[in-house]
């Protein structure tokens, strides 16, 4: 009598690679999102700096999503605590390694400008791109509003990230398209206004090399996006719960008790796999109904994406 084979799933990158990958998707996109910002004048022509940041992100996520989860962004971060995606100690430490990273992009493209002979003040360039309001901003728009958008934007990002890399029947490939996206979008806004990034840690990592307004108006460019980020955390959460309540009142009524919708869900399998595990069944001499059920092969890209990686 054999048994069936079972597939056994992939390791975890650890946290070093984890974090890691978050510090130099972070950085990835503070040099791309800085240089094209100051060699393009974001002020009077939004749409290069807020492409080149939304395809930087894409391309992030890509690259480094299946190692991390590809936040590098602290207020997705927190989006992720919040849901009950990622553990607290570890969203401290991606915390950490965002700043980290961005840090030393900002100071990549600091260099970069110093070596300019036309830009000669680094840091006069730097305030070009660096997020303000009242006087500070472009457009002059007052703390009251930059809050505003700052909340509703990075409560929109992470919603997008959160709905976009969650549940059976996401596609977690499209995520980094769908984020990246979002974050094109919401910039086109954000630099009108007055350079709103919607990443406390780019935000922090630009003000560093920025005039000494920059620093003194930072504590904004962390509260308003944390908020922002906590309020769609707690919404994913309470879409989940209310989801989840569904799915099994659903089973209930069809007979099921595995709390999912098999209904619903039956279209997910070919109808022929009943049949084919019945004869592999009978082939290994083990009855259908005493068979012992194998462990499905992982997808690292949607076990990532679902939040079993990064925990």
């Amino acid at each position: 009598m054999t048994s069936p084979v079972q597939a056994t799933p992939e390791p975890q990158p650890g946290l070093v690679a984890r974090l890691s990958a978050e510090a130099l998707g972070s950085m990835f996109v503070v040099v791309a999102a800085v240089g094209v910002g100051i060699f393009s004048n974001p002020g009077a022509a939004p749409l290069p700096a807020a492409l080149a940041t939304g395809l930087t992100v894409t391309a992030a996520m890509l690259a480094f999503g299946y190692v991390s989860g590809g936040h590098f962004n602290p207020a997705i971060t927190l989006g992720n605590l919040i849901a009950g995606r990622i553990r607290a100690v570890a969203a401290v430490a991606y915390v950490a390694a965002q700043i980290i990273g961005s840090v030393v992009g900002a100071a990549l493209m600091y260099f970069v400008v110093t070596t300019v002979p036309v830009l000669t003040d680094a840091r006069a360039a730097f305030d070009v791109v660096a997020p303000g309001f009242g006087d500070h901003a472009s457009a002059q728009t007052q703390m009251a509003g930059v809050l505003l958008v700052e909340v509703l934007g990075s409560a929109l990002l992470v919603a997008v990230f959160l709905g976009a890399t969650a549940g059976r029947r996401a596609l977690p490939a499209m995520a980094p398209f769908a984020v990246g996206l979002a974050m094109a979008v919401l910039l086109q806004l954000g630099q009108v206004l007055g350079n709103l990034p919607f990443n406390p840690a780019r935000a922090t990592a630009q003000a560093f090399f920025s005039s000494p307004w920059a620093i003194e108006g930072l504590w904004l460019f962390w509260v308003a996006p944390l908020m922002g980020a906590a309020l769609a955390g707690l919404a994913f959460r309470g879409f989940q719960g209310l989801s989840q309540a569904a799915v099994a009142d659903t089973d209930h009524f069809h007979g099921g008790t595995d709390g999912i919708n098999d209904a619903f869900d039956a279209d997910d399998e070919p109808a022929e796999d009943s049949e084919v595990k019945e004869e592999a069944a009978a082939k290994a001499d083990i009855a259908p109904s005493r068979a012992v059920p194998t462990v499905p092969v992982t997808d690292d890209a949607r076990d990532f994406f679902d939040g079993k990686k990064g925990k």
